[in-house]
């Protein structure tokens, strides 16, 4: 019984000490590594190096006191500009009594050399009467109104003589209140300019013909040409009389080929002068 006993206690004992000893991971023999690495088609890990970050050396301040008068007075106009922005940046940033009075002695040279500039161009407008537009566009008050009257008297008379060669479309709506406006405008057109024909549209029954033109909106002025299929839009809206006939003016001369786009705003009496964009061309081939 007592040997029994004993066989027992000894079995227990042997069955406690293996389960812990299973509890301890095995070694691997001397030499033998883990199953990883690139024998085992495995990459090693890529050591990441830590980044370290420079410090920037802060920009230093804008000043005049590192240009000389003269230096200032002959940089380059972008320099000079990139050079003020850069001192009225800093009199923002921190407007000190110092900073802002940088800013302001940079601004006292830009303004010096700015009158510089416009005392010589005064000069050679002077000197070279030919690069003046005085002649053009005088500064006079009897100068401006002779001007006037010459543009006034040029635009009527290529209306008064076009109207064998061109006529208006007025497209109009019965229940369009602007349109009565125009109705009355248009009135004094032929009263003043007999012989031109109007054709009146009502956009209601000719709404075909409306979209053709393009018109969304009443009243609506077209500038036909008879002896092509060119025109051109007058006017949308109410207009005056005087800037109905500005734009028949500029219309008729474009349809009938008399001006490029270039000289749209041009008047005839101005061609050769100061206001036409052609004239440099026209000088320069004429020497050859």
């Amino acid at each position: 019984m007592l040997l029994r006993s004993l066989i027992l206690f000894f079995s227990a004992l042997l069955v406690t000490v293996l389960g812990h000893a299973a509890e301890f991971p095995k070694e691997a023999p001397e030499g033998i590594g883990p199953k990883h690495g690139w024998w085992w088609y495995e990459k090693e890990p890529e050591k990441k190096e830590e980044k370290r970050e420079t410090e920037k050396a802060p920009n230093p301040a804008p000043s005049l006191s590192s240009h000389s008068p003269a230096e200032l007075w002959n940089m380059h106009p972008d320099e000079f500009q990139a050079l003020l922005m850069s001192i009225q940046k800093q009199a923002v940033r921190a407007p000190t009594i110092e900073n802002v009075k940088e800013y302001y002695a940079i601004q006292d040279i830009a303004r010096r050399k700015a009158l510089a500039f416009a005392n010589v161009a005064a000069l050679v407008v002077q000197k070279y009467p030919e690069l003046s537009l005085e002649g053009d566009f005088p500064n006079a008050l009897p100068g401006k109104a002779a001007k006037v009257r010459q543009q006034t008297a040029e635009v009527s008379q290529k209306i008064d003589q076009s109207k064998g060669d061109f006529a208006l479309l007025y497209f109009y709506s019965p229940t369009c209140h602007f349109c009565a406006e125009q109705n009355e405008i248009l009135g004094y057109f032929l009263e003043k300019y007999r012989g031109w024909q109007i054709r009146k549209i009502d956009i209601s029954r000719n709404a075909e013909l409306a979209e053709e033109f393009k018109v969304w909106a009443v009243p609506f002025l077209m500038l036909i040409h008879k002896n092509s299929k060119d025109f051109m839009p007058v006017s949308i809206g109410v207009v005056a009389l005087t800037d109905m006939e500005e734009r028949l003016y500029r219309g008729i001369r474009v349809l009938g080929k008399e001006i490029t786009p270039e000289e749209f705003s041009m008047y005839e009496f101005q061609r050769g002068g100061g206001f036409d964009p052609s004239e440099p061309l026209r000088v320069k081939e004429g020497s050859r």
